[in-house]
C-alpha cells in the first residue's frame, strides 16, 4: 500500500488506528486539520470512514478514481468513499450476505453528497445490460426529484434533508443493480406553513416558479415573483447565491421522465404544489358572529380547479368543523385562529401525503422483477441518509424528532462497533482491558419507555378527553421524569440554571450535548386537527383521489400521533439496519459559515464527541484488527498449508492452530477464542490488514497453482492442435491423390475421395431436394451416381405427386379435372382461356330458386347437374333470347321461363364450335335428322370457357370442339347454312350483317396484339 501513495496522501496518518498518542483528542484533531488542510477529506478508523465536508468541488470522484478502487482490497490504497462503497459491494457478492451503509453526521456536514457519489460509483462500476442501465439511471434520477420536494434551504445548509430517507439497492446474482427500493420518514410538514428567518421553503415551490414555462404558470395560476406567496416569505430568503432554481427545474423535469412519470401525472403532481401556494393565500375575515369567512375567492377558484374538487365545498372545509355527538353530525363554524389553522393543517396533509405518494410512485418504478425459478434471489445494500443532530436557537417538535433520531443511531452504533464487540471478547473468553464508553440507552428510554417515557406522556396527553393543553402536557412530564438525570424544567432546574430555561421549555442532556426545547405547538403538531376530508376523497385529482382514501371517513378508531407513527417507523428501521452487515461513513462540519479551507476547532471537537470516535478509535486499538470465525478462516486460507490443502478432516480449531503456526505467527500476535481467531494490530499488520496479508500469501499461492494449470493446459492444447494439423494434411494428401486417380477403377488411391464424393453429393440433395411437384430443379450427380440419381429422382417424383394426390380432396379433384379439360381443349387456341384459369368453374351458375318450378315439375326425374344463363340468337334474323342453358345426366335443355324450347340429346350432339377470339359466342351442331331438331343451336355464354367444359365432359364431346377462325357455318333447318363471321374490334358488337352473316366483333386482345406482332 504504501509503495502506492503519494507523499500528499501521507500527510498526517491514514487510520487514526496508527496514532501514536491515540487517547487524545488533541492529537485527533490535530491528524484531521492537517489533511483537511491538504485537502485529504477521508480518513479510517479501522473500517470505519471519518468524512470532513470541504466545501468545494474536488477532483476525486471522476470515473478514473472509481477505477482505481473497483475490486481493490480496503488498505491498499488512500482513503476515500469509494473503498467503503467497493468493499461493501464485494463482501455482498462474495459473502451473499445483505450490507448497510449508515452515514450519520448533523446538518450539512454532507450526508447527502456522500449517498449520491455511492450510488453514481455503483451506476459505473456494476455490470449492465439495458434493463441494468435503466434501473441504474432511475437510481441515480431518483435523488434529484426527492431532493426537490424533500430538501431546503436552513441557516446551516443551502441543501439540508428535510425528511430521513433509507434507500435499499438490490443486486441480482452477477452482481448487477437491478432494482431499488426507498423509505421515507418524518418529512419537516411544518416548513410547508412557516420557515425560520433565513431558511426557506422546500426547493420545488421556487423551482416551479423560476424555471416553468410561462403557459403551465398561467395554467397553474401563479406568478413567477415568490414575494406573492405567503408560505414562501417568512424566511425572506427567496433567493439564494448558491442555487440556480432554473437549473434545477430542468434536472427534475428530466428526471420525472426518466422514472416513468407521465405527461398527465407531472401535470398532476405540478397542480397540487401551486395548490399548497394558494392556500397559503387564503385570507378570512370576521362577520357578525365573528365567524371566519373566506374573502380571496379567486383564490378558491384555483384550488377547486388545481384539487378538482367543487369551490363551495372548500370553502366550507376550510371555515366549519364537523363533530359527531351521540351519532349525529353537528356542523360548527370556525373564528379566524381556528380557520388558519385549518387552513394550514390541510396545506401541510396535501403536502405530506402527495410525498409519500411520491416516493410509492419512485418504488414502482425501481421494483425489482424477479426472475425465473431456479435463479437466487436479489441481495441488498441499504444506504441510510437521514438527518442529523439539530440544535437551534428555537426546537420544536421536528427537532425532538430528530434528534431522537439520531439517539437510536447512535445506540445502533454502540450496539454493532462498541458493545457487541467487547460482549464478543467475553463471550470467546479472551482476556482484553475493557474500553469506557457512553451508552445512550437511558436517553432512549426516557424518549421511548412505555407509560413512562416522553412519546407515551405526549400520546396520553394530547388524546385524552378534556382540554389537553402544551402546558398540561409539559406539567404531566415534570411529575413523571423529573428526577431522571437527562431531563430538566424550569420547574426542577436551580436558580442558576433557571435563567436559561422559559416556564414552557424542557431541556434533554443529549449523548451529543443539551437541547433545549419547546412545547409551545407540540400537542397541535403531534395531532394536527384536519378539516373535512370528504371533501379531498370525492377529488378529480388522481394523486389526490390516491391520498385521501375514503375509508378514512368511517374508520373509528383514534388515529396514531405524529410522534408514535415516528417511533414505529424507526423501530422498524433499527430492525432493518440490524439484519444487514453494517458499515459506517462519519461526517464531519468544519464550519458553520459554509466556507472552504476553515477549520473550526470547537465545532469539530463537538462533533467528535458526540460521534462517539475517541471511543471507537480505543476500542479498535485495544481490540484486535481481524476477526473471523474457525471454519470461515480455515476455508478462506487453507490453501496456504499442505498439511490443511485440500481438505481439513480434524476439528476446525485445530486446523485454524495448524495454519497460523504454519504461517509463523507468534503467539502474542493472535488470540484463540471458542470460535474465533483474532489478531492484535501491530505496527505492520495496521497498515495492510492482517486480512490483506493473508489474502497476500493466499493470491501468490493461488496465482502459482494458476500457473501450473496453466502450463498444463496450454501443452494439452498445443498437442491437441498439432495433432489436428497432422489429421488435416493426410486428409488433404489422400484427397489430392484421390482427385488424380478419380476416372480409375476404385482402389485404395481413390476410396475416400469417392466416397467423399458420395457422400457429399446426397448431403447436398438432402438438403436440397425438390419441395414439391413444379419444382424441376435436381442436383448434378458425379459420374459415378448418374443411374442412381435418376432412379433417385424418379422415387422423389412418384412420392410427390402421391403425396399431393392423397391431400386433395373431392372437390378439388374434380376443379383440377375440369381445368385440365379446359387446358386441352383452349390452351393456346382461344383468346380469353387466360382470363379462366385463375377463376375456379362453379358446379351451376342458376341455383333452383332462379329456375320456374314448371321446368323442374318437367325435369322432375332428371338431376340438374349444370345450370346457366345464356343468350340464344334466332336463326332467322338472329335477334337475341336471353334463356337458360340446362344440362342434365343425358340432355341439354334450352329454356325460356317456363317453357323448354329446345332439347338436345347427346347422342345427336355433332359438335361444338366457338371463334379462337375473346368472344363468348358458341354453336351446339345438332343431328337434323330427327324432325323434332329446328337445327343448330347459336348462344353465347358470359363464362363460355366454363360452360363449354361442363358440355364437353358431360355429353363426352372433349375430342368434338371445333375452334375456328374467320368464320363458323351452322345448319339453320332442312338443308340450309348460316355463317357466324369473326372479327377483332375495340369492343362487342353481335348483329346481323348486310350480307346476311351474323357478325360477331371481339375485344382485340393482348394475345391477339402478340400475334398481329408475329406477323
Amino acid at each position: 500500500m504504501e509503495s502506492a501513495l503519494t507523499a500528499r496522501d501521507r500527510v498526517g496518518v491514514q487510520d487514526f488506528v496508527l496514532l501514536e498518542n491515540f487517547t487524545s483528542e488533541a492529537a485527533f484533531i490535530e491528524n484531521l486539520r492537517k489533511r483537511f488542510k491538504e485537502n485529504l477529506i477521508y480518513t479510517y478508523i479501522g473500517s470505519v470512514l471519518v468524512s470532513v465536508n470541504p466545501y468545494k468541488e474536488l477532483e476525486i470522484y471522476s470515473k478514473q478514481h472509481m477505477e482505481r478502487y473497483r475490486g481493490v482490497s480496503f488498505y491498499e490504497v488512500s482513503p476515500h468513499l469509494y473503498a467503503i462503497a467497493d468493499n461493501s459491494y464485494r463482501s455482498l457478492r462474495m459473502e451473499r450476505k445483505d450490507q448497510c451503509i449508515l452515514i450519520s453526521g448533523e446538518s450539512g456536514a454532507g450526508k447527502t453528497e456522500a449517498t449520491k457519489k455511492i450510488l453514481q460509483y455503483y451506476a459505473v462500476t456494476c455490470p449492465a445490460s439495458e434493463q441494468v442501465e435503466t434501473v441504474k439511471d432511475r437510481l441515480l434520477q431518483s435523488n434529484p426529484v426527492l431532493e426537490a420536494f424533500g430538501n431546503a434551504k436552513t441557516l446551516r445548509n443551502d441543501n439540508s434533508s428535510r425528511f430521513g430517507k433509507y434507500m435499499d439497492v438490490q443486486f441480482d446474482y452477477k452482481g448487477a443493480p437491478v432494482g431499488g427500493h426507498i423509505l421515507n420518514y418524518l418529512l419537516e410538514k411544518s416548513r410547508v406553513v412557516h420557515q425560520n428567518h433565513g431558511e426557506r421553503n422546500f426547493h420545488i415551490f421556487y423551482q416551479l416558479l423560476e424555471g416553468a414555462e410561462d403557459e403551465l404558470l398561467r395554467r397553474l395560476g401563479l406568478e413567477k415573483n415568490p414575494q406573492q406567496y405567503h408560505y414562501l416569505v417568512k424566511g425572506q430568503c427567496a433567493r439564494v447565491s448558491s442555487i440556480s432554481d432554473k437549473n434545477d427545474w430542468k434536472i427534475v423535469r428530466k428526471a420525472l421522465s426518466v422514472i416513468n412519470f407521465t405527461d398527465n401525472e407531472v401535470e398532476d403532481l405540478l397542480s397540487i404544489v401551486a395548490s399548497v401556494l394558494h392556500l397559503g393565500n387564503v385570507q378570512f375575515a370576521d362577520d357578525e358572529q365573528g365567524n371566519a369567512q373566506v374573502t380571496t375567492e379567486n383564490q378558491i377558484k384555483y384550488l377547486a380547479r388545481l384539487l378538482g374538487v367543487g369551490g363551495s365545498l372548500l370553502r366550507e372545509a376550510l371555515t366549519h368543523k364537523t363533530i359527531i355527538a351521540k351519532g349525529e353530525e353537528l356542523v360548527s363554524p370556525l373564528n379566524l385562529e381556528q380557520a388558519a389553522y385549518a387552513r394550514d393543517a390541510l396545506a401541510k396533509a396535501v403536502y405530506g401525503r402527495t410525498f409519500s405518494w411520491l416516493v410509492n410512485k419512485i418504488n414502482k418504478s425501481l421494483a425489482y422483477k424477479k426472475q425465473k425459478r431456479g435463479r437466487r434471489s436479489a441481495t441488498v445494500l441499504g444506504l441510510l441518509d437521514i438527518y442529523g443532530f439539530e440544535v437551534f436557537q428555537h426546537n420544536s417538535f421536528e427537532q425532538f424528532c430528530i434528534n431522537y433520531c439520531n439517539e437510536k443511531l447512535q445506540q445502533l452504533f454502540i450496539e454493532l462497533t462498541l458493545k457487541s464487540e467487547q460482549e464478543e471478547y467475553e463471550s470467546e473468553g479472551i482476556a482484553w482491558e475493557p474500553v469506557q464508553y457512553f451508552n445512550n440507552k437511558i436517553i432512549c428510554d426516557l424518549v421511548e419507555e412505555k407509560f413512562k417515557g416522553i412519546i407515551s406522556i405526549l400520546d396520553e396527553e394530547c388524546l385524552r378527553p378534556g382540554d389537553a393543553t402544551d402546558m398540561t402536557f409539559l406539567e404531566k412530564l415534570e411529575e413523571t421524569v423529573k428526577n431522571h438525570p437527562h431531563f430538566l424544567t424550569h420547574k426542577l432546574a436551580d436558580q442558576k440554571t433557571r435563567k436559561s430555561l422559559d416556564r414552557e421549555q424542557f431541556r434533554l442532556l443529549h449523548y451529543a450535548g443539551e437541547v433545549t426545547y419547546s412545547v409551545t405547538g407540540t400537542s397541535y403538531t403531534t395531532v394536527t386537527p384536519l378539516p373535512d376530508i370528504g371533501t379531498m376523497c370525492n377529488s378529480e385529482n388522481p394523486i389526490i383521489n390516491h391520498c385521501f382514501e375514503r375509508s378514512e371517513l368511517t374508520d373509528k378508531r383514534r388515529p396514531e400521533t405524529a410522534a408514535t407513527q415516528f417511533k414505529n417507523s424507526l423501530s422498524k428501521l433499527m430492525e432493518i439496519l440490524m439484519s444487514k452487515e453494517p458499515s459506517y461513513i462519519r461526517c464531519i462540519k468544519p464550519n458553520d459559515a459554509k466556507q472552504a479551507a476553515r477549520f473550526d476547532e470547537v465545532l469539530i471537537r463537538h462533533q467528535v464527541k458526540y460521534l462517539g470516535l475517541m471511543e471507537n478509535l480505543r476500542v479498535r486499538r485495544a481490540g484486535f484488527a481481524y476477526r473471523r470465525k474457525y471454519e470461515i478462516f480455515l476455508q478462506r486460507y487453507k490453501s496456504l498449508c499442505s498439511e490443511t490443502w485440500p481438505m481439513w478432516e480434524g476439528r476446525q480449531h485445530d486446523g485454524v492452530a495448524v495454519l497460523v503456526k504454519h504461517l509463523g505467527y507468534k503467539p502474542e500476535e493472535y488470540k484463540m477464542g471458542r470460535s474465533v481467531i483474532s489478531f492484535f494490530p501491530n505496527l505492520w499488520l495496521s497498515h495492510l490488514g492482517v486480512c490483506s496479508f493473508l489474502q497476500y500469501d493466499t493470491f501468490w499461492f493461488l496465482l502459482s497453482s494458476a500457473i501450473t494449470i496453466q502450463s498444463w493446459w496450454r501443452g494439452t492444447q498445443g498437442r491437441r492442435k498439432a495433432a489436428k494439423k497432422k489429421r488435416a494434411v493426410e486428409t488433404i494428401r489422400r484427397f489430392i491423390k484421390g482427385f488424380i486417380y478419380r476416372n480409375y477403377p476404385r482402389c485404395s488411391e481413390n476410396e475416400y475421395f469417392l466416397d467423399y464424393i458420395r457422400y457429399s453429393f446426397l448431403m447436398n440433395l438432402k438438403r436440397n431436394v425438390p419441395k414439391n411437384v413444379l419444382d424441376k430443379s435436381w442436383p448434378t450427380p458425379p459420374p459415378s451416381l448418374c443411374e442412381v440419381s435418376q432412379l433417385l429422382r424418379q422415387l422423389c417424383m412418384q412420392n410427390m405427386v402421391w403425396s399431393y394426390c392423397k391431400r386433395i380432396s373431392p372437390e378439388w379433384k374434380q376443379q383440377l379435372d375440369q381445368k385440365v379439360v379446359a387446358s386441352e381443349i383452349f390452351k393456346d387456341k382461344k383468346d380469353n382461356y387466360p382470363q379462366s384459369v385463375p377463376r375456379l368453374f362453379i358446379n351451376t351458375r342458376l341455383g333452383t330458386e332462379e329456375i320456374n318450378p314448371k321446368v323442374l315439375q318437367i325435369l322432375k326425374n332428371e338431376t340438374i347437374k349444370y345450370a346457366v344463363p345464356v343468350v340464344k340468337y334466332d336463326r332467322k334474323g338472329y335477334k337475341p333470347r336471353a334463356r337458360h342453358l340446362l344440362l342434365t345426366q343425358s340432355t341439354i335443355f334450352v329454356v325460356e321461363e317456363a317453357k323448354i324450347k329446345q332439347r338436345i340429346d347427346y347422342a345427336n350432339l355433332t359438335g361444338i364450335s366457338v371463334s379462337s377470339l375473346s368472344d363468348s359466342v358458341f354453336v351446339l351442331h345438332v343431328r337434323c335428322e330427327d324432325n323434332k331438331q329446328k337445327g343448330d343451336v347459336v348462344l353465347q355464354s358470359d363464362h363460355v370457357i366454363e360452360t363449354l367444359t361442363k358440355i364437353a365432359m358431360s355429353a363426352d364431346k372433349v375430342n368434338n370442339v371445333n375452334i375456328s377462325q374467320g368464320s363458323i357455318k351452322f345448319t339453320i333447318g332442312q338443308g340450309k347454312e348460316g355463317i357466324i363471321d369473326f372479327t377483332s374490334g375495340s369492343e362487342l358488337l353481335i348483329a346481323k350483317a348486310k350480307n346476311g352473316h351474323l357478325a360477331v366483333v371481339s375485344v382485340f386482345s393482348v394475345r391477339g396484339c402478340r400475334a398481329w406482332e408475329g406477323k
